[in-house]
């Protein structure tokens, strides 16, 4: 009991955020203006029976004192200060000799510090995505893949921001690295979000280049992707604060606008050591590639900046000229009934939620209120309407098997938010039906009718999906509860959840006796366990990063935010028939 009291108290003061979310918390504010984009519905303000809070409160009382309740708070906990652990490590660059060499001798800024002259707020308003990506790798620990990526605002406009970090490994590439930039392309153009590149890597790191410059979703793809971006309308802007070399050259020179800094940054195909490797020739990078050169001489680049801090004050006045509306967010909500610290307590230790996802709701949605769709119909999947501080969203909740009937009212649903132009908010936690090991082959195929029939209204949808694996995300029904290859606009996993093809007790069990070799059992299970964890899946980016579940509530806002931007913008294209009735 003393320790669950200790970290119940700990647990506020710092939040474990597991990676930086936006960190406000608005209660019942009074708006100042209606929030005028109409393509995602808030609360009204009007004083009648229109302005009264819409929809019935959830049920979310626990006990937190229950032996259940305490046993998953804590084991939950530790997860979050493992996780806390290993950022420590991310957000530290690559360590002190290395952020010495960076900043004393080169005279640069550390990137986190750039994000800090770029955005509006870093520290509470920046949503840094795949924080985990390239931990562990096989070919070494690659932390934040030596790329420091996310969404932030610039002027009050959302936009994607990707960042060498040269304190590892002077920013080179890795393979993790170019599907990190690419992930952040795709975020920019589902999203129609601007993207600021700020550029400070010495290029592939060449003994893996079968792995990075090649194929088609190699390196050379985020130049392509440049260039069609910019062709959508989707503004390119470039920040070159180091060394740009070989391949990387064409990041700033595909740009829409380019921003070069005096004597820090440079640009060129080969750099001095291979000039003179070649000709004999011996000249300074900033002769061969330098900010006066390329803003004089090539027109690489478009803007002179004396300094750093000049920079990225040019890079903000570049975002002002866009001209895209900043999105206006709703001003008024509930926080709330249930504190949102209690989450850790009810999923267990091995990511079963089934029976908590009402109260899990009730800690997530404006004022627990939630309208449910088809109630007593399919009821292990939980479908209704909320609002996420102030945004109107639908949500589908898994409390058990994806069954036939759960499947089919998960479609109909589904079909409602594409009709209604509402995002579509998923909480995975699926598995096998364990009922199939029966032999009902003729419920086994009409479960699988019904199951493709929801994954073909999800994967066909255009409203924004996020998805949120709160549990175990085990076999075929994770598709049709959008999992990552149903293109989710963000995906993220709490600590605690597991992905993988199936539970890995039973995958050990199968594959060993397969192979004949039952001795092989434990040594599977220990691999497939290792394969399905949350920090395993994050750092080889099948999600977009691990989140407390604490800290749900704030990044679904956040993420609602924006989208909202690109609604207001460019409106999604609504459906042009009837919902159909699955």
């Amino acid at each position: 009991m003393t320790t669950f009291m200790q970290m119940l108290c700990k647990i506020g003061s710092p939040r474990l955020n597991v990676f930086r979310p936006c960190s406000s918390s608005k209660v019942q504010k009074t708006p100042t203006a209606p929030w005028q984009c109409t393509r995602f519905r808030t609360c009204s303000s009007a004083a009648s029976k229109s302005s009264e809070t819409p929809f019935v409160p959830l049920e979310g009382d626990v006990d937190t004192g229950h032996v259940d309740f305490q046993t998953n708070f804590v084991h939950n906990y530790r997860l979050n200060e493992q996780l806390q652990e290993i950022l420590g490590f991310v957000h530290a660059g690559g360590g002190e000799k290395s952020m010495k060499k960076h900043t004393e001798l080169n005279k640069k800024i550390f990137v986190r510090d750039r994000l800090r002259l770029l955005l509006d707020d870093y520290d509470n308003e920046f949503l840094e995505l795949s924080s985990l990506a390239g931990w562990d790798m096989e070919y070494g620990r690659i932390p934040a893949a030596s790329n420091v990526c996310g969404i932030g605002k610039v002027r009050g406009t959302w936009c994607t921001v990707s960042a060498s970090d040269a304190t590892i490994k002077g920013g080179t590439s890795y393979p993790i690295t170019v599907k990190k930039q690419l992930r952040m392309q795709e975020i920019c153009q589902q999203n129609s979000l601007p993207a600021i590149y700020i550029i400070d890597s010495g290029g592939a790191f060449l003994p893996l280049q079968s792995e990075i410059f090649p194929d088609k979703n190699h390196g050379g793809r985020v130049f392509y992707n440049e260039a069609i971006l910019s062709a959508q309308g989707i503004s390119q802007i470039a920040i070159v604060c180091g060394s740009c070399t070989a391949g990387g050259a064409y990041v700033p020179t595909m740009a829409d606008e380019a921003i070069i800094m005096h004597k820090i940054g440079t640009i060129f195909l080969a750099g001095p050591p291979l000039v003179h490797a070649a000709t004999g020739e011996r000249v300074s990078a900033e002769d061969l590639g330098g900010a006066t050169l390329h803003c004089r001489v090539s027109g690489c680049t478009d803007h002179f900046a004396s300094t750093e801090e000049e920079g990225f004050t040019m890079g903000r006045d570049s975002i002002s000229t866009l001209n895209v509306t900043p999105p206006s967010d709703p001003t008024q909500w509930n926080e709330p009934l249930y504190s949102q610290d209690e989450l850790l307590g009810l999923v267990s230790k091995t990511g079963e939620v089934k029976g908590q996802m009402r109260k899990i709701l009730a800690r997530l949605v404006d004022g627990s209120r939630f309208h449910e769709f088809k109630k007593l119909y399919g009821p292990t999947l939980i479908t209704g309407f909320a609002f996420v501080r102030g945004h109107l969203v639908g949500i589908a909740a898994n409390d058990g098997e994806l069954s036939h009937d759960a499947a089919t009212k998960g479609a109909h649903f589904a079909e409602l938010c594409q009709h209604r132009n509402i995002p579509l908010i998923f909480l995975q936690s699926v598995s096998e039906d364990e009922s199939w090991a029966e032999g009902n082959h003729e419920l086994m195929g009409e479960t699988i009718k019904a199951r493709a029939k929801m994954a073909a209204v999800v994967a066909c949808m255009t409203v924004p999906k996020i998805t949120v694996m709160v549990g175990s995300s085990y076999g075929s029904s994770s598709f049709a509860m959008c999992s990552s290859s149903f293109d989710p606009r963000f995906v993220f996993m709490w600590p605690n959840a597991r992905v993988g093809l199936q539970n890995p007790e039973e995958m050990a069990a199968l594959a060993a006796q397969e192979s004949g070799k039952p001795e092989d059992e434990e040594t599977l299970r220990e691999k497939f366990q290792k394969q399905s964890t949350a920090v395993f899946a994050s750092s080889r980016m099948w999600n977009d990063g691990v989140i407390a579940p604490q800290d749900t509530r704030n990044v679904l806002s956040q993420c609602l935010s924006i989208l909202s931007q690109q609604a207001c913008n460019q409106p999604f294209a609504y459906q042009n028939r009837a919902v159909l009735r699955m």
